[in-house]
């Protein structure tokens, strides 16, 4: 017989099509649910938009129908939907849990769905991690919503993405020192690189690096470039900034620990390029107390933003410190913040805009769901770059996770794809002890 799953409102808030995920089984939408979406349901972040959508979703199966003791069809090769009302705990549990909140509520529907269908499989679905401890204790099934949800062997892919290739010190020597710095992919690989494949070569002591370029068709030399002062310490650097200053790879992911260089890389490139782009667009998520939008913060836009982006503006004083005050470097930044030649956003104002030739670098992009990545790409224009940077390892949103956040989900779909590069950065360079501590604790 077909399940049933019992959906918590953390489900619907980061993926509004849930309800067409669960193939031929059944679903339960408690009315607590509901209760909860509603006070979603105003604001321009993703969880207002998802909450939004749901609702019209759901207007729209249940036009000029009734719910019924059965619910409602899905659709063809879907399973039925139906809203339950709140049941309370049965006796020996009421005492377990005593506290009447939304969570609790869900829960004893939950368990209400199970004990009415002794004959079925029913399991809580939620995100939340506390939620599915306590169902767990009270005997209940509770799951993970598992849709979009990246395998650990594709987020293992996603950290050694540089080849440590071996190939024949000629070869080698050709890249490094040859007339047009290509070699044949062949003479390194068998089988053919996904596009702008990474390739490490050892010569001598010496590093030699490579990307497989699918418009030559060929293996091509990495340089050690410069950006604004700004110069790589390692060779996962390396690949960062050539990718960033690539006018053929619009899309960029940066990920890495704390200091390993991502947003500086990015900002810096970006500030060499200023002549290339209108706008250089600097935003990070603004992860708020209580998911409250920004604006119930006092002042201006700027006044808003001010604790949010102090980190870009300490990567802004690192490129300055590299040029003497007065000089032509920092007079420019200075005149480009003035000008809001470079502009820092906030990110729930992205929504509806079109950005063309914009350099457009989003930070912390680990707190944005799938949606919210989605949302942000689809905005850009002709002559638009992209450079999403972050650490998957630490979100600050209480329903995403390593395998189930936007920028995993970013390098995961756009894997392969010639207008994509992802570069993982392993070592910290901020100080010897913020490497360390990074390590260690």
């Amino acid at each position: 017989m077909a399940k049933i799953f019992v959906l918590d409102t953390n489900i619907i808030l980061h993926d509004y099509h849930c309800i067409r995920h669960f193939q031929e089984n059944d679903l339960v939408i408690p009315i607590a649910v509901i209760e909860e979406l509603d006070k979603f349901k105003k604001g321009n972040d993703a969880l207002s938009f998802n909450a939004r959508a749901f609702m019209r979703e759901l207007n729209k199966l249940t036009d000029k129908k009734e719910f019924g003791p059965e619910g409602i069809s899905l659709g063809k090769r879907l399973g039925r939907l139906k809203i339950e009302p709140n049941h309370p705990f049965t006796p020996e549990f009421a005492d377990l849990f005593k506290d009447d909140t939304q969570d609790h509520r869900i829960l004893s529907t939950a368990m209400w769905v199970r004990d009415t269908h002794p004959g079925r499989f029913v399991a809580l679905v939620t995100k939340d991690i506390n939620l599915r401890l306590k169902s767990k204790a009270a005997g209940m099934p509770a799951q993970d919503y598992m849709t979009g949800r990246v395998e650990d062997e594709i987020l293992y892919d996603l950290e050694k993405e540089v080849v440590l290739a071996e190939a024949d010190p000629e070869i080698v020597q050709q890249l490094a020192y040859g007339q047009d710095n290509s070699i044949p992919w062949k003479d390194v690989t068998a089988k053919e690189p996904k596009a702008n494949q990474l390739f490490k070569f050892d010569l001598g002591g010496t590093t030699v690096c490579g990307r497989y370029d699918t418009d030559r068709d060929r293996i091509v030399l990495v340089r050690t470039k410069e950006a604004y002062g700004i110069r790589p310490r390692n060779d996962e650097q390396r690949f960062a900034l050539d990718a960033c200053l690539n006018p053929s790879i619009p899309l960029v992911s940066l990920t890495g620990g704390a200091g390993t260089g991502k947003t500086l890389i990015a900002l810096a490139a970006a500030l060499e390029q200023e002549k290339d782009f209108d706008q250089i667009i600097l935003s990070r998520p603004t992860v708020v107390l209580g998911g409250q939008d920004i604006g119930f913060l006092p002042g201006d836009q700027k006044s808003k933003m001010s604790p949010y982006v102090q980190p870009l503006m300490d990567n802004l004083d690192v490129i300055k410190r590299c040029f003497k005050p007065g000089s032509k470097q920092a007079l420019k930044i200075e005149s480009m913040l003035k000008d809001e030649k470079l502009l820092i956003s906030p990110l729930a104002y992205i929504r509806g805009r079109s950005l063309g030739k914009v350099f457009f670098i989003v930070d912390e992009a680990q707190n944005l769901t799938p949606h919210e990545v989605k949302t942000i790409i689809t905005r850009a224009g002709e002559g638009t770059k992209m450079v999403f940077t972050g650490d998957i390892f630490q979100i600050d949103q209480p329903y995403l996770d390593q395998w189930s956040n936007g920028l995993t989900h970013l390098g995961e779909k756009m894997n392969g794809q010639r207008l994509f590069q992802h570069v993982f950065l392993r070592k910290g360079e901020r100080s010897a002890l913020s490497d360390i501590a990074a390590k260690l604790l």
